[in-house]
């Protein structure tokens, strides 16, 4: 058979490779030319997936890139994995979804299966993206064409997370769709997880992260609450984690990061408006979590103090732009806000990534765009007043950085096996 996958970048391009492992035919669609061009030369843009495993699926003839919509026609099922962002009110952009829906429609095959796996609010399948399909092709969902949801579970980086692996949630519009859902995710995943409707599986996919969210809100609140009493809060999340049963450890940090978790839980927050219910708790998360960078600014402002320094007229070295380690992806990272207050209260900011040479252009951050990422040796790292890390990459040498840098705000306990000098390291 032949799918369709439509937006080829952290999602999409590992769901068509895990499709082609498994024989199928997948024809990658995006609007964006450059990536299409990289992708049918065999070459990656995204880090952690190899070029040599695209170019083994372009040779062997089970994957091709266009920008052309029209070749939709060809496919049996089509899978949307679009970006879904808050825009600046703080509230759901479907818009890349349904604006995928209208080029998907003329196109649209009798008998075809159509899945969106982007992260939205309940409702967004069986309404929104329905009627903008039904609409443009003259189709009916659940009798000409088939409708389903199956929320993305992708964490890149992790050597132990591959698509084949991870159970598929799948909600179909009609037991039909979830019927002929089930059949096509299952060519390439190895487990499926039916449930009875596209809210449902839209529903799990925010309970997901939502969990995520709040739990990393919590450990962010007790590291501020901790630090006051003088109590490590990474030695009391390695002591808590031994309890075999009843707790599972989250992490502090500077801030959220990424496309999921900063972003998601407010889809369900703006729809659970429209029921007249409200969502403290997930509120309460974000409150907590987006305070974390003015945190460790003020920690950062505390340890340059310690020094007869003032933040205003320090050089100030960020360590790790991506969101989080090992990856080349910068959405959404708490970085640039800790650079942006840092830049406010006047000192030179700088940031350095093995991974992110180069910034690249940003909705929110956009003034940032072409700087580049420092060079990793003596003379750099001794010319800053301090260095916060927000991300701990493997990449970075950490003992070098404790021999060169004369103050270290570690927000990521990754200075806790390295040899430093007293006084040199602030937990933030």
């Amino acid at each position: 058979m032949k799918i369709a996958i439509v937006g080829l970048g952290y999602v999409g391009l590992p769901l068509s490779l895990q499709f082609t492992r498994s024989g199928v035919n997948v024809l990658g669609l995006d609007i964006d030319s450059a990536k299409v061009d990289a992708l049918n030369q065999g070459k990656s843009y995204i880090k952690h997936i190899e070029s040599s495993a695209i170019a083994e699926a372009v040779t062997a003839g089970h994957f091709a890139a266009t920008t052309d919509f029209g070749r939709i026609r060809e496919a049996e099922a089509v899978i949307i994995c679009v970006p879904t962002p808050l825009n600046k009110n703080r509230e759901p952009d479907i818009s890349y979804i349904l604006e995928t829906g209208k080029l998907i429609a003329p196109h649209l095959q009798k008998g075809a299966l159509v899945a969106l796996e982007s992260t939205t609010y309940p409702g967004t399948t069986d309404e929104e993206l329905r009627a903008v399909l039904e609409s443009g092709s003259g189709l009916k969902a659940g009798v000409d064409f088939h409708l389903a949801f199956s929320p993305e579970r992708e964490d890149p980086a992790n050597p132990d997370s591959r698509v084949a692996n991870i159970p598929k949630v799948v909600g179909g519009f009609t037991p039909a769709c979830l019927e002929h859902a089930t059949a096509v995710y299952g060519k390439a995943i190895k487990t499926i997880v039916p449930v009875s409707s596209c809210r449902v599986a839209e529903a799990t996919k925010l309970l997901e992260n939502i969990f995520r969210s709040v739990n990393i809100a919590l450990v962010n609140e007790l590291k501020v609450v901790y630090q006051a009493m003088g109590i490590d809060v990474w030695e009391v999340i390695q002591a808590a984690k031994t309890k075999p049963f009843g707790f599972m450890a989250f992490y502090p940090g500077p801030g959220l990061g990424g496309h999921c978790i900063p972003i998601d839980p407010f889809y369900l927050t703006w729809k659970a408006r429209e029921f007249s219910q409200n969502t403290r708790f997930i509120e309460l998360a974000g409150e907590i979590n987006t305070a974390m960078p003015a945190h460790v600014v003020d920690r950062a402002t505390v340890a340059l103090n310690a020094r007869r320094k003032a933040v205003n007229g320090s050089r100030v070295l960020i360590i790790g732009l991506a969101y989080k380690p090992n990856v080349d992806d910068e959405r959404e990272s708490p970085s640039y806000v800790l650079m942006n207050l840092l830049s406010e209260r006047g000192a030179e900011v700088a940031y350095y990534d093995p991974h992110v040479p180069v910034i690249r252009p940003t909705r929110e951050h956009a003034h940032w765009t072409g700087v580049r990422s420092v060079a990793w040796d003596r003379p750099t790292l001794e010319s800053f007043d301090a260095t916060i890390i927000a991300t701990n990459h493997q990449a970075v040498n950490y003992q070098e950085l404790a021999d060169w840098s004369p103050c270290i705000v570690d927000t990521r306990n990754a200075m806790s096996t390295v040899k430093t000098k007293p006084g040199q390291v602030w937990k933030a």
